[in-house]
């Protein structure tokens, strides 16, 4: 009985924290204001409105929150709803804040006494914290502290689908801190969380069997198995991990047991493998029990909605006997045969698909394409733009190197003597030879351009140039090159012309 009665107290302190993190809304909801048709103001549903504002605020990354700008909040949201004019609305701003942020400069506090301490203690909370002050309008912005962000997440229901998920992250840490009387209150917790989704699974196997009567509840049902399937795919992921940082830790244990203390703790991790290795398999039973429910269940509802739809449909009283029986134009006959007809079939392809990236190793789970890739955006090209220039304005550099006062030099001179220098990696990289070859393409190419002239990915490298001449050619030379074990390319020479 004691060792029941030491469990049903543990933790009492961190219940109680996230109880009081609610005792602002419901002293706001003590407030017996009313507007001016002697109905009652909503303050507990105000504040809520007001955390989430808070909150939708810190999502947007907008720190310059006050109390006139959740007036002018309340007043929009309003509508008409409370006979209120704005400066009562500023009035409820304000009171709204200070329940969350007292005026005294003091947390929001409880006192209660600690049935698992057995004496009187205390907790605060913070639910809106300073962000920043303007001292030219002498306004001060807030935005939700760490304890309004779990009050926040506290409103909405993570719990019936994320459980488990969350119980493995508090498993691990427990784990991680050395708790392992804890860690084992989590596992059977834990294995009360399989337990509900097992039941949901039955439940959901049933319903599908019973309620696809269309294709609507059957992509409805389709999307339900999946998500199922994904979530306990991760869970599963994650059992593994743990059990593996469990048998570490008993690995370790076992080696520096030399104190009482040491022992026991061995003893608990031994209870801990064991008991989260039962958890983990019952868990593993569901994902497979997902998968039949994916495969067998939905296939089987797929086609006996198609049998449905089949023995509903008769072709030879609704289409055949009607396009026979009543003289029908030529076009309405058109109409009526058309839903029947395959569709046109024709196989294309984009030249652009040439310079998709190729698989190097099969992915699992992806589904080939056809379609056309899609083209970048402009910020997205106009940024490779900027990153090609560089890449080719570092090449012609090396280029001046090596040509010296001379008017010419080859590819062959340039990469002895990159190969000879620390930057000999630019020659393993594909821009050194896209330069030749762009190069080679454009030329003749005049150094004097106008300023209005398009932006091309030589400008950058073209500009070193200036000082050497006005023209630049690009002929073939004998040869080729191997610049690394990946690229070769034909030899070819450059020539300045002018001063």
């Amino acid at each position: 009985m004691e060792a029941t009665v030491n469990h049903v107290t543990a933790y009492y302190r961190e219940r109680i924290q996230r109880i009081s993190l609610f005792d602002p809304l419901y002293r706001l909801e003590n407030k017996k204001l009313k507007d001016r048709r002697d109905r009652p103001i909503d303050f507990f549903g105000l504040g809520l409105v007001a955390l989430l504002f808070f909150f939708e605020n810190m999502l947007m990354r907008n720190k310059r929150i006050g109390t006139k700008e959740l007036k002018q909040f309340l007043y929009i949201l309003n509508q008409g709803e409370m006979d209120l004019s704005e400066d009562d609305f500023e009035k409820i701003a304000r009171e709204i804040i200070q329940a969350f942020r007292p005026p005294s400069g003091k947390r929001n506090f409880r006192i209660f006494y600690n049935w698992e301490t057995r004496q009187e203690e205390i907790v605060q909370c913070s639910i809106l914290k300073a962000s920043e002050f303007d001292p030219t309008t002498n306004t001060q912005y807030y935005v939700l502290d760490e304890q309004g962000l779990e009050l926040v997440f506290a409103t909405k229901e993570y719990f019936t689908e994320f459980q488990l998920s969350i119980s493995q992250l508090v498993l691990r840490k427990q784990l991680e801190k050395g708790e392992f009387v804890g860690a084992l209150r989590q596992i059977d917790e834990m294995r009360m969380d399989v337990q509900g989704l097992q039941d949901k699974i039955y439940r959901v196997k049933h319903e599908i069997q019973r309620n696809i009567i269309s294709d609507e509840t059957y992509e409805r049902y389709k999307a339900i198995v999946e998500d199922i399937h994904l979530r306990l795919s991760r869970e599963n992921e994650e059992f593994e991990e743990l059990q593996t940082f469990v048998r570490e830790t008993k690995e370790r244990l076992g080696y520096e047991m030399q104190e009482d203390k040491e022992r026991r703790a061995y003893e608990l991790v031994l209870k801990i493998d064991h008991q989260l290795g039962e958890v983990h398999y019952d868990h593993r039973q569901l994902l497979e029990e997902s998968i039949g429910l994916k495969i067998t269940a939905l296939l089987a509802a797929q086609e006996s909605l198609y049998y449905v739809g089949i023995d509903a449909f008769n072709f030879n009283d609704q289409v055949t006997n009607r396009l026979l029986s009543i003289p029908l134009p030529l076009e309405s006959s058109k109409t009526l045969v058309e839903p029947f007809l395959f569709l046109e079939q024709k196989q294309q392809w984009s030249p652009i698909t040439v310079f998709a990236k190729q698989r190097i190793e099969k992915v699992e789970n992806d589904e080939t394409t056809t379609a056309f890739l899609e083209f970048l955006s402009e910020e997205q090209l106009k940024k490779d733009m900027e990153t090609q220039q560089q890449n080719f304005k570092q090449v012609m550099a090396a280029v001046l190197e090596v040509m010296g006062n001379e008017k010419e030099v080859t590819i062959v001179q340039v990469v002895q003597h990159l190969k000879e220098t620390p930057r000999q990696g630019m020659l393993t990289h594909r821009s050194f030879y896209d330069f030749w070859l762009i190069l080679h393409q454009k030329a003749p190419v005049s150094l004097k351009r106008d300023k209005e002239q398009q932006v091309h990915v030589l400008d950058e490298a073209l500009d070193l140039l200036k000082d050497k001449g006005t023209i630049i050619h690009v002929v073939e030379a004998e040869g080729f090159v191997k610049g690394s074990q990946r690229y070769t390319i034909r030899n070819l020479k450059i020539q300045l012309e002018g001063e």
